[in-house]
């Protein structure tokens, strides 16, 4: 039986990748930094149906011995390292810790991988964000990286250290850049999931208006359930290498909106506001990702479109709010 430890379970994107892993067989672990607290734990993987399947193990990403110990306890075929401060606005707030967790903190795990597990298969999500205001139309694994914040900075830190461990090592090691990806256990405080939230609370008369930043912003946005596949098949490769992933669609704030509101019966146009205060110090304009590379050696194609997406995340919040009303 396969083993995979994951950092970041305890997330989106850990939790759908833990029932992926699970689902082929795998016995996973997730790395449990006590202080991140278990309700959160239980919460995306209970939704998901793998509370009980994934074993939690303690570590700190920050502590390199306590990394150390944890693979030499392990001992897992396949690492995933997902975890980081990922809310770019709030790098800007915390530009210090987002350093440290999603930098410096990868630079543990290589290390720690290097010394205690050199044969491990080791992926890293990287963002879609390190290209900032790129200088083409579609982004691809040679495009140059311009970062627009201290979370994209700390990414781009982390992505070409994973590149210099495989090449001075011959880690098998693996950098998934992730265009912009959600789900209903994507968090609140990213800006599809706050539009999907408050198209239903505004659809069930628990709010009026939902304020938002840069309307014009265009992303690339996937479906979590989809983005980890990518990673998984990655791992599954003879040959260890870096892929962008992403759908190739961009769409604005504005849109993701309106598709939204639609899905209630609403006017979004009646219902969103411009608030200064969500407005990034140095936002990007346009990401939208070419994964010509990923849909030709891994086989690797999107299943969920932005509608039906953006649909399953309204649903979800809008049985969260009618479960709320009724208790």
């Amino acid at each position: 039986m396969a083993r995979a430890l994951i950092t970041g379970v305890t997330g989106q994107d850990g939790a759908y990748l833990a029932a992926l892993l699970l689902e082929k067989g795998y016995e996973v672990h997730g790395l449990l930094h006590r202080h991140g607290g278990a309700e959160a734990v239980q919460e995306r993987l209970r939704r998901l149906g793998c509370t009980d399947a994934v074993r939690m193990v303690d570590g700190n990403l920050i502590d390199l011995s306590s990394l150390i110990r944890l693979l030499e306890k392990v001992k897992p075929d396949e690492v995933y390292n997902l975890a980081a401060q990922s809310f770019v606005r709030m790098s800007w707030d915390q530009p210090l810790l987002t350093t440290q967790v999603t930098a410096i903190g990868t630079a543990n795990m290589l290390e720690a991988v290097r010394i205690a597990a050199p044969g491990v298969r080791y992926f890293q999500a990287s963002s879609s964000e390190m290209f900032g205001r790129a200088e083409t139309p579609a982004q691809n694994e040679d495009t140059l990286f311009h970062p627009r914040s201290p979370y994209a900075s700390a990414k781009v830190f982390a992505h070409c250290l994973v590149q210099n461990y495989r090449d001075a090592f011959g880690l098998f090691g693996c950098n998934g850049i992730m265009f912009n990806h959600d789900s209903p256990l994507r968090g609140i405080e990213f800006v599809l999931r706050k539009i999907t939230d408050g198209a239903a609370r505004i659809s069930l008369g628990l709010a009026s208006e939902l304020p938002m930043g840069n309307l014009e912003a265009r992303r690339d946005f996937g479906h979590a359930r989809d983005y980890v596949r990518a990673m998984w098949l990655m791992l599954q490769q003879d040959k260890a290498d870096d892929y962008v992933v992403a759908t190739g669609r961009a769409a604005s704030i504005r849109d993701l909106c309106r598709i939204a509101f639609a899905h209630v019966g609403l006017d979004w146009e009646k219902h969103v506001k411009v608030d200064p205060a969500f407005l990034r110090p140095a936002d990007v304009d346009v990401t939208v990702g070419d994964a010509t590379r990923a849909r030709t050696r891994l086989g690797w194609v999107p299943e969920t479109s932005l509608e039906e997406m953006i649909a399953e995340m309204v649903e979800a919040d809008l049985r969260r709010w009618r479960a709320t009303l009724a208790a």
